[in-house]
């Protein structure tokens, strides 16, 4: 223990109603929340992705947010580490939250039950973490999340670039050389915006291309594609997508733009950390729910039906099951319906009650 406390700083706020702790283990700020009302178990959370360079700092004076605090209102301790590092940060997030569940255990007693849950990247992490290791964990709760490689996912939106670059050159920089100076700001989004107005064939062929509903979601999109291809290109130390075997669809003049479009040979050192970082394998001993909702701009619903497909060919597909919410928008997915999954995954886990497909009741 004395240790461990050389390498935090903490403050913990102690209530009629609960518990919560704020430190710093290996470089990584963490929250601990405690209910009044303890049942002895835990969920591991992990957040989704964020443009800063650090880590995620906690506001030590904010209540802990609705849609975590369904897992204290069941009687679960929640633990969320910030990680180290912003962006694409799987290599971190994994190995700090592991840390961060020893330290729980070390200091509040070890849980008569486990669950792991995330949103959008944290989703990502959240099924990493329930293939690699799932050891500690009765069952996973994946929220609106990447759960797919992220090869094919990241992929699909250098090939975007690629199309937008083609439609509209020199408006964002090269796909594969994106300047580390390279920032989102107002101007640049109307930029592109005007750009997209004044093209509105070659707007519909991108909309298209990605499944979005209007051009103020395709703006956020490229830009959003933009700051994470720069993100892995830092990461992996070069660019990691190669488009020369690709042949573009679904355009007004698929023979010209295959013609004519830029063509990419990815860096064999960068390939190899992406497909690291994470390629999946559906390997499942633990049950995953997944709910996304049916229109996510940039989290496609179609991600974890892939999944659900590659879980059936690993001969785990009984142990995922996927549920929609009709919302629009990236991790819509109110608080009331993440306790009403939480339930589900609990009674799956619990009794063998294995929750039913599709809208979530």
């Amino acid at each position: 223990m004395k240790k461990l406390c050389l390498l935090l700083f903490l403050l913990v706020f102690t209530t009629a109603h609960a518990k919560t702790e704020f430190g710093k283990l290996q470089g990584a700020e963490f929250r601990i929340d405690v209910p009044d009302n303890w049942n002895h178990g835990l969920v591991v959370y992990y957040h989704g992705y964020r443009t800063e360079n650090h880590g995620r700092i906690f506001d030590q004076t904010e209540p802990l947010e609705p849609t975590l605090a369904v897992f204290t209102k069941a009687g679960y301790a929640v633990i969320q580490s910030g990680y180290s590092q912003g962006g694409m940060a799987l290599e971190q997030a994994i190995p700090e939250t592991e840390g961060l569940r020893k330290y729980f255990i070390e200091h509040y007693g070890s849980p008569s039950e486990t669950y792991v849950a995330g949103h959008s990247m944290g989703g990502e992490l959240t099924m990493m973490t329930i293939e690699q290791s799932p050891g500690p964990y009765a069952g996973a709760l994946d929220l609106c999340g990447a759960v797919t490689d992220t090869l094919s996912r990241i992929g699909r939106r250098f090939d975007l670039r690629v199309l937008f670059d083609y439609y509209f050159p020199g408006v964002l920089p090269d796909p594969a050389k994106i300047p580390v100076s390279f920032e989102v700001s107002e101007d640049l989004e109307k930029k592109v915006s005007a750009s997209l107005e004044a093209n509105p064939p070659a707007a519909s062929v991108l909309r298209n291309f990605v499944g979005l509903h209007n051009d103020k979601d395709l703006t956020s999109l490229l830009l959003f594609a933009t700051w994470v291809l720069k993100d892995l290109e830092q990461r992996a130390g070069g660019n990691p997508f190669d488009n020369r075997n690709t042949i573009y669809t679904g355009t007004t003049d698929d023979n010209t733009v295959n013609d004519r479009v830029k063509r990419y040979a990815a860096d064999p050192g960068a390939l190899s950390y992406i497909q690291r970082y994470y390629t999946p394998t559906g390997h499942l001993t633990r049950p995953m729910l997944a709910i996304h909702t049916t229109y996510d701009p940039l989290v496609s619903p179609a991600v974890p039906s892939t999944y659900a497909q590659l879980a059936r060919t690993a001969g785990a597909g009984d142990l995922f099951v996927v549920q929609y919410v009709e919302h629009d928008g990236h991790c819509n997915i109110t608080p009331e319906e993440v306790e009403r999954g939480f339930a589900e995954l609990r009674q799956w886990t619990e009794k063998g009650t294995v929750p039913v497909p599709g809208r979530l009741q």
